[in-house]
């Protein structure tokens, strides 16, 4: 692993990704870490998940891997290979493979990374919904000048500011939802499975893009915590305006949120936000919710299943914004996931331990 005077070894970095090879960010990479090779194939997510679109024999030297879903076959097509770095956050895709279930490679992820572009967009659909941006945008496109609808009555458009905003899930996005909402004047719950009950414990130990998120855990002016139905109604029922959905997708938490946890939600009329995965949500009732006025309004990037058919009633559903799973695309994604490479390989040359590592027992 490296560590004291010793130079570091060799990584041999194979990456298999859905786009151009990013030569900038490589060279960077390369100049600053002059001990590692990089072997770089560009594949289709689709392509990725069939094994014969990589020639198999290319793992065999590889102690890195970077990917989103290309892995290899088993151990023996990789004997060398200590580190996986998805370029995802979720890692559901791979965790019914071998290698995550019969090895002890260590799997990375690229949570951190998705802060920002996550918590524009989280902030972009609620103030779509709230200030009715739907029905100003049908007039414009009919060349209309008209306060018609809820610009009839002013005290139908709903500012931010005072509204309390409940997160789902306090990692990484979670943190810069928090930040954003603040910033615009709202009172941040957090929700964790393990209490965070110590400044310690409320520490954010992943990758954070600079100046943004919440390192320290100060944003939240009310903690929540537990794996219990009672625990989650507890704190969905404390005032909850906007609720987000940022929880990784495990046994735990398929379905999630039902029936029973949209009631709680519905003493407020709560917006609710998925950015997570669409299984945690039970769609079905999502568009009862909707329809029967539970929920004044809902924003979801991911759906069950994905892509969401053309007949499925959620489309229909009053109050609804549908995104085709792209609130994390950004400009800087790239750089920004490789960048967690790059921590991880100062931390192999020093011999300390990885960040975003993937918990086998947890799921995430």
């Amino acid at each position: 692993m490296g560590g004291g005077d010793r130079a570091p070894k060799t990584e041999r970095v194979l990456c298999i990704l859905p786009f151009a090879k990013p030569t900038a960010i490589l060279d960077e990479l390369l100049r600053k870490h002059p001990n590692i090779e990089i072997t770089y194939l560009e594949r289709s997510i689709a392509e990725g998940l069939k094994r014969e679109s990589v020639d198999q024999t290319i793992y065999l030297d590889k102690t890195i891997l970077v990917t989103l879903t290309a892995l290899p076959e088993s151990r023996e097509d990789s004997p060398k290979l200590e580190v996986v770095h998805l370029f995802s956050a979720g890692s559901e895709r791979v965790q019914k493979s071998k290698l995550f279930l019969e090895t002890d490679i260590t799997f990375t992820t690229s949570s951190g990374v998705h802060g920002p572009q996550i918590a524009e967009w989280v902030v972009m659909t609620a103030l779509v919904h709230s200030h009715h941006f739907k029905g100003l945008y049908e007039l414009q496109k009919q060349r209309r000048w008209a306060r018609e609808g809820p610009y009839n009555n002013f005290q139908q458009v709903r500012d931010l500011a005072g509204q309390r905003l409940a997160i789902l899930g306090y990692g990484s996005i979670g943190r810069q939802v928090a930040r954003v909402g603040k910033a615009l004047g709202m009172t941040v719950l957090a929700y964790t499975a393990s209490k965070k009950d110590t400044p310690e414990k409320r520490r954010d130990d992943g990758y954070i893009v600079p100046g943004t998120g919440d390192p320290d855990g100060s944003i939240p002016s009310e903690w929540h915590s537990g794996t219990s139905k009672e625990e989650l109604h507890a704190f969905l029922s404390a005032d909850v305006d906007i609720l987000v959905v940022s929880v990784p997708l495990t046994p735990a938490t398929r379905h999630m949120l039902s029936r029973d946890e949209f009631a709680a939600l519905g003493k407020r009329k709560a917006f609710v936000a998925n950015i997570a995965r669409g299984p945690i949500i039970d769609q079905p009732a999502l568009v009862e919710a909707l329809k029967e006025g539970t929920l004044r309004g809902a924003a979801v990037d991911v759906t069950e299943p994905e892509p969401l058919p053309s007949d499925d009633p959620l489309w229909d559903a009053p109050n609804v914004t549908i995104t085709p799973h792209i609130s994390g695309s950004g400009s800087n994604y790239a750089e920004r996931a490789f960048g967690v490479l790059e921590v991880n390989l100062e931390r192999r040359e020093k011999g300390e331990p990885l960040i975003n590592v993937i918990d086998r027992k947890k799921g995430y």
